[in-house]
């Protein structure tokens, strides 16, 4: 069997389409995909002078790729969703540089997803263990602050710990499926007060004179991808907390190249969008990605970005819901609080060490709220095709 050589490319289009694309299986989010990596770079989204410096690491044995990570150089830390600013700030009083970093994630994407990519004939181990050291190694040789692997799936954080890298856990709310028939067995698990609330807030789009649809696969189209760059940068500029990162052209390319796995929820009254939400489906999960609204009304958010697409889960057999960061509406919503997980590599001694004491009382914070947001939510156990509530009062 032919040596391991290691290859870090400036721009994902230094690699191979379908060699990229073979690495994944199709329970991979699309953000993995070599389109969506190539529409980040090539709509100038994700550039040095937007803070991130494409330095993505492959893995060859003779002319076949084997393993890839997809990574960037950080010049800051916007777009991450794994929040270090405190880092940042205290490391300066360590007289370290914190930027720029190294991140091995994707940007603008905060979902759970396989980081190191690994060929099915491979060890996994073996190629994640080489790309690692290929990894922390580019970070001494560049003399960076710190290594970040984000949004590794929990399997993936434990190895990379046992590896050398020290984790963090972080908390969202995710929409679990555990067999639901139809919608009413999920509005089931409320009690009446709760259910009560749920099916108001769903019903009042129907009074207000407004149809919820999902376009996707063949519908979809470039006036979609134009319609989800609107509802991106509409949200974005009503809020004070972030700037725009995800130009237009972005989301042309992304619509063309990957329509398969884009969807977007429309809300249409009179025949005139009013609102919708650009989201990602595997064959087991939806990912939210960005909500937007050119007119506010009451209760059309959470209609839009969750109950519209638990349903449409329920319907479609999916397994689980990732409506993105943050919310803790959600729960309320039967979103149940879920841990996710990133890893680190940090160079200095010092400072790795007061960065890992922060985690650690980080951990238990985040375990108290998970368990205070489990009580919160509120939901009864779920029982294979037995029905939670009275049919009379799931009609209510």
């Amino acid at each position: 069997m032919s040596a391991l050589t290691v290859k870090v490319v400036s721009g994902i289009q230094k690699v191979p389409r379908e060699a990229w694309n073979a690495l994944l299986g199709p329970l991979d989010p699309p953000v993995l995909r070599w389109e969506w990596l190539d529409a980040l770079e090539a709509s100038g989204s994700t550039t040095k002078a937007r803070g991130w410096e494409a330095a993505h690491f492959t893995l060859w044995r003779g002319d076949t790729l084997v393993g890839a990570a997809p990574a960037w150089l950080k010049h800051h830390s916007m777009g991450e969703y794994v929040y270090d600013f405190a880092w940042a700030n205290a490391a300066r009083s360590f007289g370290i540089d914190y930027y720029p970093k190294l991140l091995v994630g994707v940007p603008l994407s905060p979902l759970t997803a396989r980081r190191f990519l690994v060929a099915p004939t491979e060890d996994v181990a073996v190629i994640r263990a080489a790309l690692l050291d290929a990894v922390l190694e580019l970070g001494r040789k560049e003399k960076l602050s710190s290594v970040h692997v984000i949004f590794p799936p929990e399997a993936e954080a434990a190895a990379l710990s046992s590896l050398g890298l020290f984790r963090r856990i972080g908390m969202q709310y995710h929409w679990v499926n555990p067999g639901y028939r139809t919608y009413a067995d999920y509005l089931a698990r409320f009690d009446s007060k709760r259910r009560h609330q749920l099916k108001h807030e769903r019903g009042a789009a129907a009074k207000q004179g407004i149809a919820l649809r999902t376009i996707r696969g063949d519908e979809v189209g470039k006036e979609h991808a134009l319609l989800a760059y609107r509802f991106y940068e509409n949200t974005v500029e009503k809020n004070g907390w972030g700037q725009v990162q995800l130009n237009q052209d972005f989301f042309l390319r992304a619509f063309a190249s990957l329509n398969g796995s884009v969807e977007l929820v429309v809300a249409e009254r009179a025949g005139k969008t009013i609102a919708g939400a650009f989201n990602l489906s595997t064959t087991e999960r939806l990912f939210g990605r960005y909500w937007g609204c050119f007119e506010e009304v009451p209760f059309l958010h959470f209609h839009v970005c969750l109950y519209h697409s638990v349903d449409d889960c329920i319907q479609r057999g999916l397994k689980v819901f990732e409506p993105g960061a943050g919310g803790e509406h959600k729960i309320s919503r039967g979103f149940v609080p879920t841990a996710i997980h990133s890893a680190h590599h940090v160079y200095s001694a010092p400072f790795k060490a007061a960065v890992v004491n922060a985690c650690e009382r980080e951990r238990v914070q985040v375990n108290q709220v998970i368990l205070e947001a489990e009580e919160i939510a509120g939901l009864k156990p779920w029982v294979e095709g037995a029905p939670l509530a009275a049919s009379a009062d799931l009609k209510k």
